[in-house]
């Protein structure tokens, strides 16, 4: 195995007679160096914008969120809520309504969606984490209800929470017959608000939250809610707690965790990055074509040292190794310089956010990048399988059809 990785490392360092050789092996090195190096940035660019986009959907989602099989709403029952409690891995939970609104503050209006909390909401998400004005208060210590607003509604409205102009809330009347009269058609109730959340833009311009029972008196829903979202405590198995509140609840209710609350938008992003991976691996092949070339022309130059090498005793498979190592050589030393640039690429966007987002972003002003080792693996792992197969099959048929006779 040293002789013909020798004898290679020789043919690849060593000047050749004709120069277009070393040309076609740098090119080819350089080929494999920038598909590597665009690989590795786009595995971490795709890996920062799924942590970024997870942060935000934990801002919001819940571990775990039970919603009813068929219908909008459901009632609670008591006993199951008892057995939910003495679940291993269940820290709290809350319980929450949903309903389409308008809104209007002053002389404007904008529609939105209502979600109406029980006290122990910022427990069970992160939303208390995400406030831009004000604070997550929804009763104060006299009872009056209070609302938080998505920084897009504010500043759609104009609101601010130094004013002390009311919030106006409609909703349809369900028990309305007639719709010639606006006021006769909705419930309307008025609403303080006490902090502005800025997280994401579709949910700053969507979410208006209230407490419960006001949303409840509102909507007139009785005891009826839209959801029950429940918190792990540190350490719980998810799979298993989820699996526990399956049983409790039964056929009639649909049992999410985060992954499944937003199942389409990861399905999208993994096939997105799925695809990526495979056109830029395609493109990689194309580059390695270069290979070839540079082996082709190889062979034909050293075809008097391959007879020399044969009248020593060098046998058929000795000699192509030391050609096979040859194209090797090139994958491998293009590989490293493709993860060692793309290392430091990735680390200059990490350190000073090179290249920026385009528009306005609530989160971010520049692409996020997670660097991850399996993908390094996986990326030198498939340059090389593509430099091993661009080397053998040429290597095999060229030796076979003109050299090894």
């Amino acid at each position: 195995m040293r002789l013909p990785l020798y004898i290679a490392k020789r043919y690849l360092f060593a000047k050749k007679s004709r120069n277009a050789i070393n040309v076609i092996s740098a090119v080819s090195i350089a080929g494999v160096a920038v598909g590597t190096m665009a690989l590795i940035i786009i595995l971490s660019v795709f890996n920062g914008l799924e942590m970024l986009v997870t942060s935000i959907f934990n801002t919001f989602d819940p571990d775990i969120k039970i919603t009813a099989a068929e219908g909008k709403r459901f009632i609670a029952d008591t006993s199951k809520l008892r057995l939910l409690v003495e679940v291993n891995g269940v820290s709290c939970y809350s319980t929450a309504i949903e309903e389409n609104a308008l809104l209007k503050y002053n002389e404007k209006q904008l529609p939105a969606t209502i979600k109406g909390v029980d006290k122990n909401y910022a427990e069970v998400t992160g939303i208390d984490s995400s406030m831009w004005d004000g604070k997550f208060l929804l009763t104060s210590e006299g009872g009056r209800p209070y609302s938080v607003i998505g920084a897009g509604i504010a500043q759609n409205l104009g609101i601010r929470i130094n004013f002390v102009e009311p919030l106006w809330i409609y909703v349809p009347d369900k028990n309305s017959s007639s719709t010639l009269n606006p006021d006769e058609a909705f419930n309307n109730e008025y609403i303080f608000p006490a902090g502005i959340f800025q997280i994401e833009q579709d949910y700053d311009s969507k979410y208006l939250y209230v407490p419960l029972g006001f949303a409840q008196d509102l909507i007139e829903s009785g005891d009826e809610i839209s959801s029950l979202e429940i918190k792990f405590s540190e350490g719980a198995d998810e799979n298993e707690v989820q699996k526990d509140i399956s049983k409790i609840f039964g056929a009639g209710f649909v049992v999410q965790n985060k992954y499944q609350q937003q199942e389409i938008f990861y399905k999208v992003m993994r096939s997105e990055r799925l695809a990526i991976f495979l056109i830029l691996t395609l493109i990689l092949i194309i580059a390695s074509f270069n290979i070839i070339g540079s082996l082709t022309m190889l062979i034909i130059e050293k075809e008097r040292d391959i007879q020399i090498l044969k009248s020593l005793g060098a046998g058929d498979s000795l000699i192509r190794k030391i050609f096979i190592f040859e194209g090797w050589l090139i994958s491998i030393i293009g590989a490293l310089i493709g993860l060692l640039l793309g290392f430091f690429v990735c680390w200059l966007q990490q350190k000073y956010g090179i290249v920026k987002l385009q528009g306005e972003t609530l989160i971010v002003d520049s692409y996020p990048v997670v660097m991850k080792f399996p993908d390094f693996i996986v990326v030198s792992g498939t340059v090389l399988l593509i430099g091993f197969w661009a080397a053998w099959y040429p290597v095999r048929y060229l030796t076979k059809k003109y050299l090894l006779k």
